[in-house]
């Protein structure tokens, strides 16, 4: 029984939630509204006449309806935002390699031939036989 009346006693002195509520607003917590809404009303009077009186009547109407919201971001936690980060540094990482093996695949394909160095390499070869004949037929 000690036991039981000891839990009842530490159950109703326990922080209650406004406690932490009034806490949380101490600490920075900006409460905000997600919606407003803004009623635009008129006041039509019409005379009435009532046993040789003037009686004005007023009626309340509403004109127009405006529903204004409000985006709340919840902050994120440590551990969402190394998740978060985690996961974009992998995706940049894949992305590099498949460009890197992309890049090397299309140098294979699209090799296209050098006619400049060809048309150079054969000017060269031509030349040095022209001078090769003529050392030849001078000295033999």
């Amino acid at each position: 029984m000690r036991l039981f009346s000891l839990f009842l006693i530490l159950t109703l002195y326990s922080c209650s939630a406004k406690h932490h509520y009034n806490k949380a607003i101490k600490k920075g917590l900006e409460v905000l509204k997600t919606s407003d809404t803004i009623r635009i009303s008129t006041i039509d009077s019409i005379p009435v006449i009532k046993h040789d009186t003037i009686v004005y009547e007023h009626f309340y109407t509403s004109k127009d309806t405006v529903v204004y919201y409000k985006t709340i971001e919840i902050p994120k936690t440590r551990l969402e935002t190394r998740i978060e980060y985690k996961l974009k540094r992998d995706t940049l990482k894949m992305i590099t390699r498949v460009e890197v093996h992309r890049a090397k695949a299309d140098a294979k394909i699209n090799k296209k031939p050098n006619y400049w160095g060809m048309l150079i390499f054969v000017a060269c070869v031509f030349l040095v036989g022209w001078f090769g004949t003529k050392l030849v037929n001078k000295y033999l």
